[in-house]
């Protein structure tokens, strides 16, 4: 059975496509940032979003859009100017969000807990047109960004105290990092999910990390891990019939567990040629004094 041969699929892969893309691509900054967990803590602020769009009767990803970017900057002003530390204020995203997912979604109208699960762990089916080209327009817009202040964003996240010395707007590009998280999320859902799309985030880049070195190298790995993970777990979903969020998390994770035995076969053979190529240490001979 051949998957394009449905429009349902094809949205998905296309979709998946473009996730792939775009969630390692802002995952390398939280990354590098020690944030890993921010795109799990904004995915709990959009299931707010959600919920609140089921109960409006509006169209949730947009409201999950707001939700979140609103979420993303406050917290990320909270963790500048408050005395709350990075952890807390991920924490306190963990938690307002997930009680207010289901404090909302519990108001709205009969039928919101059906359609919220597909938010939560993805659909194939449940990738409209109009989804397609919300998610092809943010993603291009996120990458578009990225190209231009990659680097800036870089020196940031690397040593934000030099960024402040180097002149760097480090308040702008932290805030629009956090927003460039949160539409991350909001673009992934339909395929990930809410749940997990922060594993598609990290382990795409984790697994770079374990293969390469330097910034630019790990950003190319990561995008085309990023890529087979998403593009295989919409495929194997069709055939297996499983939610695809999860397959795409298991291939992903099953990407950096190859990466990781690789990784360690590449530095213990590099180690092991190294030490054959340098040379012995000469022998230094001492002249015995001549007898007076």
């Amino acid at each position: 059975m051949n998957p394009l041969a449905f429009d349902f699929m094809q949205r998905a892969l296309i979709a998946a496509l473009l996730v792939g893309l775009a969630a390692p691509a802002v995952g390398v900054f939280l990354v590098q940032r020690r944030l890993s967990l921010m795109g799990d803590g904004i995915g709990h602020i959009a299931l707010t979003g959600v919920a609140l769009g089921f109960l409006l009767g509006t169209a949730p990803v947009l409201t999950a859009v707001v939700v979140a970017s609103i979420g993303a900057v406050v917290i990320e002003l909270v963790r500048q100017h408050g005395r709350t530390g990075g952890d807390v204020a991920l924490a306190l995203m963990f938690y307002g969000g997930i009680a207010g997912g289901v404090l909302l979604i519990g108001l709205s109208p009969e039928g919101g807990n059906a359609s919220l699960l597909s938010y939560l762990f993805g659909s194939l089916t449940a990738v409209s047109p109009t989804d397609v080209v919300v998610i092809s327009v943010l993603s291009g817009a996120l990458l578009l960004t990225l190209a231009v202040v990659g680097r800036q964003m870089f020196a940031v996240c690397h040593d934000e105290e030099y960024a402040k010395v180097a002149g760097l707007p480090v308040r702008t590009l932290n805030l629009l990092l956090a927003v460039m998280a949160a539409l991350t999320v909001t673009v992934a859902m339909r395929v990930v999910g809410l749940l997990l799309v922060s594993a598609l985030m990290v382990v795409p880049v984790a697994t770079a990390q374990q293969l390469v070195r330097g910034f630019r190298a790990t950003v190319v790995v990561a995008l085309g891990a990023g890529v087979l993970a998403s593009v295989s777990g919409v495929l194997g979903s069709f055939y297996t019939n499983t939610a695809p969020g999860a397959l795409i998390v298991v291939v992903a994770l099953g990407c950096f567990a190859l990466a990781s035995v690789g990784g360690v076969l590449v530095r213990h053979r590099r180690r092991t040629f190294g030490d054959l190529l340098v040379a012995p240490p000469a022998l230094t001979t001492t002249k015995e004094p001549t007898p007076r």
